[in-house]
């Protein structure tokens, strides 16, 4: 059986393809990946082409049905061009969370005073000596 061969797949499963399609097509996807998309929603679905003989089949999930019902045919909000300079502008800091800055005085770097410190008891040593 070639790639692509839908001989294995019920006329329910068809069907339901066909239905899955033109709601695609209907949101302006194109024939070809509305098909694709079609078919790979009843493949997710029922698992692929149903084989005729008992005891084979198995649960279908509608999920993905259920997820394309609830987000489809819904158009994103528009903004308004307040809302969408609103949205590009980076956001201050919360009202009552702004930490105040501790001063610190300036000190030498970081590991110069022990380095320091360490070559003034080997001088006293040698010294005493």
């Amino acid at each position: 059986m070639p790639r692509g061969d839908k001989s294995s797949y019920t006329d329910k499963q068809k069907r339901k393809a066909e239905h899955i399609e033109e709601g695609y097509e209907k949101r302006g996807v194109s024939e070809d990946e509305a098909e694709r998309r079609a078919w790979a929603t009843v493949n997710k679905e029922s698992g692929g082409g149903k084989k005729s003989g008992s005891g084979r089949g198995k649960k279908e999930s509608h999920a993905s049905s259920r997820k394309g019902g609830k987000i489809g045919g819904k158009a994103p909000k528009k903004k308004s061009t307040a809302q969408k300079t609103v949205a590009k502008k980076k956001p201050g800091p919360k009202a009552g969370t702004k930490k105040t800055a501790v001063k610190k005085k300036p000190g030498p770097k970081k590991g110069t005073a022990k380095k320091a410190a360490s070559k003034k008891t080997t001088k006293k040593k040698v010294a005493r000596k």
